[in-house]
């Protein structure tokens, strides 16, 4: 069984998904995040109903949540969802 989404387990998916998939969170910033001008996102925080971005919009710093359609229940689904997220944000470009 995955990990409950606990604050630990959140820094490690943060940790993750910015060094690995740093495309794939500007990517949510922009389609998800209504941040379509954004530069650059991290992930900064995924709890079970979204998750909370770093955003650079020209010189500012905003950080924007993104809820998630429905509720999380651990970690694996959590990258599922992400996943999902990502190539329906693909398909949209």
């Amino acid at each position: 069984m995955a990990d409950p989404i606990t604050l630990e387990v959140s820094q490690r998916i943060c940790t993750h998904m910015n060094d690995d998939h740093a495309e794939a969170v500007l990517m949510y910033a922009k389609v998800y995040g209504q941040a379509e001008a954004a530069t650059a996102a991290t992930m900064k925080a995924i709890d079970p109903e979204g998750m909370d971005l770093n955003v650079m919009i020209g010189d500012e710093a905003t950080t924007v949540r993104v809820p998630f359609e429905r509720s999380l229940t651990d970690s694996e689904d959590a990258h599922q969802v992400l996943i999902a997220m990502v190539r329906q944000a693909r398909a949209k470009a």
